[in-house]
């Protein structure tokens, strides 16, 4: 089974901007691309106040225990839905989790399997 990964950079906007243009020149050259799931920060603090350790292990419970929603995620987490729902709406804007909304409820889902760190020198 492949592993499926998501990665979490730092990189200075010239450096994305950079590999953007080298991407689109090996894509008009015709050259296979690799695909790579991947959210992008500026700096350390930047991503430091977006991946708290209590959203990590948020992350964490999704992938694990697999919550029937929001609410249920929030109590297994031991924490108030408000500031579940408002972590869960952040990390679905960031492209980090998934969630499936049946109407009465918010089912979240976090389908990698790895988290892997880069920072760019």
């Amino acid at each position: 089974m492949k592993i499926k990964k998501i990665y979490i950079d730092i990189k200075s906007l010239d450096a994305s901007l950079k590999e953007a243009g080298e991407i689109f020149e090996q894509a008009s050259r015709g050259k296979k691309i690799k695909q790579k799931t991947a959210v992008y920060f500026s700096n350390l603090r930047e991503m430091r106040r977006v991946l708290t350790e209590k959203r990590l292990e948020l992350l964490k419970t999704i992938k694990e225990k697999e919550p029937s929603s929001v609410y249920d995620l929030a109590k297994i987490l031991h924490r108030d839905l408000k500031n579940v729902l408002q972590d869960v709406a952040y990390l679905q804007e960031l492209g980090i989790i998934e969630v499936t909304d049946t109407g009465d409820k918010k089912i979240p889902q976090f389908r990698y399997d790895k988290i892997s760190f880069e920072v760019a020198i």
